[in-house]
C-alpha cells in the first residue's frame, strides 16, 4: 500500500527553523529552490530515489492569509499522483479550509473534453474534520459548478428539471413540476417571462424530510437574452450562468439532505429562458402576479425578480419558518462588491449574524447590505403597484431586493444576489461556474437545526 505523502504548511517566520530540522541534503534542496513560504507556494521534497517524500506549502504572512483563501488550492490543481495528508497541526476551521481548498482546486469540468483523466491525487480528511461533512460540502459545490458550466443547449428548463429530479431520486425526495396552462393560471409572471422560448417554462417543486419548514428558492433563468430589451453580445456571453441561483440552491439542498438535517425542506425553482419571439413580453406591459400585485415591465431584462416573485409568493402560502433565495440578479451587485463578495439582504439581525458566521467558517464570503426603506418609492410606478426596473439604475441591487420583499409575508427571509462565476482563476477556484452562498447558508442551517 502506498504511504501517504505529508504536506507541511510553512509560515515565512518559521521557514529557517523548518529548514534547520531537515537533513543537510534536504536543507540544501530547499535553499537552492528559493522557497520563501509565500501563500500557496509549493515545493516537492524528493527522497533518495527521486520520489516525492513530502510537500512544503507556504502559508504566507498573516496579512496574506487575511486576503486570500484555499492555501492548498493551487498545489492541488497540479499535484503529482499519490495519497496526501496534512502533517501540520491546524485548528479545525483552518484544517477544513485547507481541505476544501484541495478538493475545490482539483475540480475539472470535463463533460465536453476528449483529453485523458487528471492524475489521481487524494487528500485524507485532516484531523478534526468530519469526512462525511467535508464530502457533502465538496459534492454540493461541484454540483453547482457543473450545472452552471453546462451550456444552455444542454441546461435549459428541461435540463434543470432533470438535474432536480436526479437529486430528488438520489436523496429520496418528492418532486413535482407545474407547466402549461396550470403555470399560466397559477404563476403568471413565470409563464410570461418564459412564454417566448422554444423550451417551455416550468416551476420545479421538491420536498424532503420532516421538521421545521425551510424553503429554498433559486432563480432558474437558463439563458437570458434580455428579451426585447436585447443585451449586447458581450453582455450575453455568460448568460448560461443566469441559472446560478438555482444551481446553488440545489447545491444547498444536497448538503442539507446528505447530512440529514432535521428539517422539512422545500425547493422551488422557476425554470425559464428569457427569449425573443412574437410572444415575448414588452416594455410597458403590466402583469398581475400570483400574489395579486401588478408589475409594470419597464425592462424585459429585469426578468429574474419576476420569476422569483411568483415562487416566493407560493413559498409563503404554507408559512415556512425560514425562506432563503439565491439569484444572479443584478449587475449593480457586481459594481458594488465585485465577483467574489455577494451581498445578502435580511431584516432579521440574528439570521444575518448566523449567515455571516457561516460565510467566515466555510470560506464562502458574503456581505450584508440594507433593505433601505428610503428607496421603496423607486419601485412604485404611477401605473401599477410595482416597477421591475426603476429608472436611473442607482442602488440597483437594493431596489431589486426591495421588490422581492413585497412578495414575502411571514417567514424570516434572506436574499443573496450572487454572481456564480469566477472570471479569472484563483486558488481553489478555476475559471467558470462557482458555488456561492450555499456553504454559508448550510452552516447557518446546521447551527439552527443540526
Amino acid at each position: 500500500m502506498q504511504s501517504e505523502i505529508p504536506i507541511h504548511l510553512i509560515e515565512p517566520d518559521a521557514r529557517e527553523a523548518a529548514i534547520g530540522q531537515e537533513p543537510p541534503a534536504t536543507a540544501n534542496w530547499v535553499r537552492a529552490a528559493g522557497f520563501k513560504a509565500d501563500f500557496g507556494e509549493a515545493l516537492l521534497l524528493p527522497d533518495t530515489l527521486g520520489a516525492v517524500s513530502a510537500v512544503w506549502i507556504g502559508r504566507g504572512s498573516s496579512e496574506m492569509r487575511r486576503r486570500k483563501r484555499f492555501v492548498l488550492g493551487g498545489f492541488a490543481k497540479s499535484a503529482p499522483a499519490g495519497q496526501y495528508r496534512i502533517a501540520t497541526e491546524l485548528p479545525p476551521d483552518e484544517a477544513l479550509e485547507a481541505a476544501l481548498g484541495w478538493h475545490l482546486g482539483r475540480y475539472r469540468f470535463t463533460r465536453y473534453k476528449s483529453a485523458g483523466a487528471a492524475r489521481e491525487a487524494e487528500l485524507a480528511a485532516p484531523d478534526g474534520v468530519d469526512p462525511d461533512r467535508l464530502d457533502a460540502l465538496v459534492q454540493g459545490s461541484i454540483l453547482a459548478r457543473d450545472l452552471i458550466n453546462t451550456p444552455a443547449a444542454d441546461m435549459g428548463p428541461d435540463g434543470l428539471e432533470a438535474a432536480a429530479r436526479a437529486l430528488a431520486e438520489a436523496e429520496g425526495a418528492a418532486i413535482s413540476v407545474v407547466s402549461g396552462g396550470e403555470l399560466q393560471q397559477g404563476f403568471p409572471l413565470i409563464h410570461t417571462v418564459g412564454q417566448a422560448a422554444a423550451r417551455a417554462p416550468r416551476l420545479i417543486d421538491l420536498t424532503w424530510g420532516r421538521g421545521p419548514k425551510v424553503t429554498l428558492v433559486g432563480k432558474g433563468v437558463c439563458f437570458d437574452t434580455g428579451g426585447l430589451n436585447l443585451k449586447p453580445g458581450g453582455s450575453m456571453a455568460l448568460m448560461k450562468k443566469d441559472m446560478g441561483g438555482a444551481a446553488n440552491i440545489l447545491a444547498l439542498a444536497h448538503m442539507v439532505m446528505a447530512r440529514r438535517l432535521p428539517v422539512r425542506l422545500r425547493v422551488l425553482i422557476p425554470a425559464v429562458e428569457n427569449a425573443v419571439s412574437g410572444s415575448a413580453m414588452r416594455p410597458g406591459d403590466v402583469l398581475t402576479s400570483r400574489k395579486g400585485l401588478t408589475v409594470e415591465v419597464n425592462n424585459t431584462d429585469a426578468e429574474g425578480r419576476l420569476v422569483l416573485a411568483d415562487a416566493l409568493a407560493l413559498a409563503c402560502e404554507e408559512a415556512p419558518e425560514l425562506l432563503i433565495d439565491f439569484a444572479t440578479l443584478t449587475g449593480a451587485a457586481r459594481v458594488a462588491l465585485g465577483p467574489e463578495l455577494p451581498p445578502f439582504y435580511t431584516d432579521d439581525d440574528a439570521l444575518a449574524a448566523d449567515l455571516a458566521e457561516g460565510a467566515r467558517a466555510l470560506s464562502d464570503p458574503l456581505w450584508r447590505l440594507p433593505l433601505w426603506p428610503g428607496y421603496e418609492a423607486e419601485i412604485e410606478p404611477d401605473i401599477a403597484d410595482l416597477d421591475n426596473a426603476p429608472p436611473g439604475g442607482m442602488a440597483g441591487s437594493i431596489t431589486a431586493a426591495l421588490f422581492l420583499k413585497r412578495f414575502v409575508e411571514g417567514p424570516a427571509w434572506v436574499h443573496a444576489d450572487i454572481y456564480g462565476w469566477v472570471p479569472k482563476p484563483l486558488p481553489g477556484r478555476p475559471k467558470g461556474g462557482e458555488c456561492q452562498a450555499a456553504r454559508a447558508a448550510f452552516h447557518m442551517l446546521e447551527k439552527r437545526y443540526g
